[in-house]
């Protein structure tokens, strides 16, 4: 392999390692500007932009055993990697398109499993990862605040006789 190429492929290799998940996308049509703005929206979860070469990325999902990802590779190619909630990243990808009709998802990937662009706008429909902590938090202390209850009824129950024999007396 050329060193080029090698360089190409290390380079696609080691923006897939960033996360656990990557979206593909097709970026004709977006101007230098609109790259910057894109990319500072990303940044802020933690996510990147990169412009990549399909036969680079093929090899890298080859190595990587991605399969069913060849029909996507076609056209002007881009990832979005990094970053650890996926559903937040897919969110911004899809309100940028509709803001700009630009960078359109061709698929994602979530580990090896290959998603349709459908799939990806199902995933960015799902809860962000901080809101289903704090729903799973939520669920967590719920038993605890209904023992809690609970178990002050007795004393309150006791409360309430005593405040009505003072008001008799």
């Amino acid at each position: 392999m050329r060193p080029e190429k090698e360089y190409l492929v290390r380079e696609a290799t080691d923006h897939l390692e960033k996360s656990n998940f990557f979206f593909l996308t097709d970026y004709q049509g977006i101007n230098s500007e609109e790259t910057a703005d894109l990319r500072n929206k990303l940044a802020k979860r933690g996510a990147e932009f990169h412009v990549i070469k399909n036969s680079s990325l093929r090899l890298v999902a080859k190595e990587k055993e991605i399969n069913d990802i060849d029909p996507y590779l076609k056209g002007h190619s881009a990832i979005v990697v990094g970053g650890d909630d996926a559903s937040g990243v897919a969110k911004d990808l899809g309100s940028y398109f509709k803001e700009t009709k630009k960078v359109l998802i061709k698929c994602g990937t979530l580990g090896n499993k290959v998603l349709t662009a459908d799939e990806v706008k199902q995933l960015a429909k799902l809860p962000s990862l901080d809101v289903i902590r704090a729903q799973l938090l939520s669920l967590i202390n719920t038993p605890a605040s209904q023992l809690l209850s609970v178990l002050n009824e007795p004393a309150r129950g006791l409360v309430t006789v005593l405040q009505a024999k003072v008001k008799e007396a």
